[in-house]
């Protein structure tokens, strides 16, 4: 198995595929890192040689990819919601933060439905 920025990357994908294992290579940017780096990106991970391995690493670090995004995406959330924006305030309550409704959806954001205490039921 090819390990690239501490990720195992699946062996019977094509490399282009494979690649998109990192957080922040997509597929886009997986074609792109095989065409500089040199690689077939119909190639099997498993059958590509040391040599193309590590062209693909060293094309990988000109990007920032795995903890460097997370960490920089964590920093921006919490930047916004220490200055108080709308969008972390949103972060802050657990709400969607991009406009989306929440009178319908948002269960995943939400969560389940909370029970609110002698709520009387309105009937005759």
């Amino acid at each position: 198995m090819a390990r690239i920025k501490n990720i195992e990357l699946p062996n019977e994908k094509h490399t282009c595929i494979g690649l998109t294992a990192i957080y922040g290579i997509g597929r886009n940017l997986a074609k792109t890192i095989c065409k500089e780096a040199g690689v077939d990106p119909a190639k099997k991970i498993k059958d590509l040689t040391d040599n193309e391995i590590a062209a693909l690493r060293k094309e990988i670090d000109k990007h920032t990819v795995e903890g460097d995004l997370r960490r920089d995406v964590q920093m921006n959330i919490k930047n916004k919601m220490e200055i108080n924006c709308y969008q972390g305030v949103r972060h802050k309550k657990g709400l969607p933060v991009r406009g989306q409704r929440t009178s319908r959806n948002a269960k995943t954001r939400k969560g389940k439905g909370k029970v609110v205490a002698n709520k009387k039921k309105v009937g005759k």
